[in-house]
């Protein structure tokens, strides 16, 4: 089977990186992925041949395009993508398209995906199956009504099936999209999609990282970088306040506003030790850049082996993004988490999460250090883990269906 995969990532990396977890899943079949975002520093199966187009990114209202080359206009960008789009499609030949959002978000990009699916549907293209892969919840829409219509229109037009990456026991597609059964295509749950820890992740990264088995560590995040600022830097701010035997290790996200980073980084000495390659990813040549380091403190952009860092950890300080929420669960680490204010969605699934224990909702006001160094030492002295009683087998479960879905 062959299948080309688009995925189009715009603020964060989290779009990017479930995308990658699906494609691993389909080692034994030939995938293409298209990306056009910025680049994320995370390797690439083996089997997959990654075609990145010209980025175009969004800023942080979703509203205007900027190029990641300065250099190039956006009208340059998007003309030069629709040809390569076109040409890729005639050359490959595809059996499968999988998009990812589309057409339930990513509207600002219709102007290549649609002539596209257009040129599927009418045989101007070789024809092949095409799905959507959607995450759990959406965004709210201003204009519910025309949204909707649009979603419906393009989705029983032009695809052949919708893979819901959810377990329906704890959030259901009608929720947030209210006209479900007008879909006319399949509509498959194929539970949560995450990467599972390996059995010796928390004791290779506090071995190479020299963090005794008695020490507690916490580690923060704010997934891609875009937003989160404000609780990494109250999360450092609250750290002093902590018992001595406490280590904190902050990811940061590659797309973190750089006078934020610096900020954050200035807490951590110069020197540069080896620590980031030793425990980065589990392939040397696929290795992050090398964590900053002062004491008990360690600051780093990004590292592939994030789900590694989770397990090892006592605690986890983040935003409350899908994939970070799935590593949570997959790792059964205590966690706290700020939900992204801008829309439902975030806030939604933590509150969800809850119901499994372990995991506790951070409000504006909880930013404070001493409130923030209070709550972090309730959430690691109670030593209540996620106990998750839902599906986090969806890659796995949407290779197995894309591969033996006969309609």
């Amino acid at each position: 089977m062959k299948l080309i995969f688009y995925c189009q990532h715009v603020l964060g990396m989290g779009h990017y990186m479930r995308t990658l977890e699906i494609c691993k899943a389909l080692a034994e079949h030939e995938v293409i992925l298209i990306t056009g975002g910025a680049e994320v520093n995370a390797p690439v199966p083996a089997h997959v041949r990654e075609i990145r187009l010209p980025g175009l990114m969004m800023d942080s209202d979703f509203q205007g395009f900027f190029t990641t080359d300065p250099n190039r206009s956006v009208d340059s960008v998007m003309a030069e993508r629709r040809s390569l789009l076109t040409d890729l499609f005639k050359r490959e030949k595809p059996d499968h398209l999988l998009v990812e959002l589309y057409p339930f978000g990513r509207k600002k990009f219709r102007f290549e995906l649609d002539p596209i699916l257009q040129s599927i549907r009418d045989g101007s293209l070789p024809r092949c199956r095409v799905v959507c892969s959607l995450r759990d919840i959406l965004v709210e829409k201003e204009d519910v009504r025309a949204y909707e219509n649009r979603v419906i229109t393009t989705l029983n037009r032009c695809f052949d099936g919708l893979l819901v990456h959810a377990d329906p026991s704890l959030v259901r597609l009608e929720e947030t999209f209210s006209r479900v059964n007008e879909i006319t295509v399949p509509v498959v749950y194929t539970g949560f999609i995450t990467s599972k820890p390996s059995a010796r992740a928390r004791q290779r990264i506090r071995e190479a990282a020299g963090i005794p088995e008695d020490a507690r560590l916490i580690v923060a995040s704010a997934g891609g970088g875009k937003v989160g600022g404000p609780l990494l830097q109250a999360v450092a701010d609250a750290f002093p306040l902590l018992d001595a035997n406490t280590r904190l290790c902050i990811f940061t996200g590659p797309f973190m506003d750089p006078a934020v980073f610096q900020a954050l980084e200035t807490r951590a000495e110069a020197d540069i030790s080896d620590f980031g390659r030793q425990t980065g990813s589990e392939n040397a040549s696929q290795s992050p850049p090398p964590i900053r380091t002062k004491n008990r403190l360690r600051v780093a952009s990004f590292t592939p082996d994030f789900l590694s860092w989770l397990a090892a950890a006592d605690l986890s300080v983040s935003m409350a993004g899908y994939n970070t929420c799935m590593n949570l669960m997959a790792a059964l680490v205590p966690a706290l988490v700020w939900p992204f204010a801008q829309n439902r969605e975030q806030r939604l699934r933590a509150e969800r999460l809850t119901r499994f224990g372990g995991l506790e909702l951070l409000e504006e006001a909880d930013l404070n250090p001493e409130r923030l160094a209070a709550l972090m030492k309730a959430r690691m002295g109670d030593g209540t883990r996620p106990d998750p009683q839902i599906d986090l087998n969806g890659a796995e479960n949407t290779a197995r269906w894309l591969a033996e879905w006969r309609p």
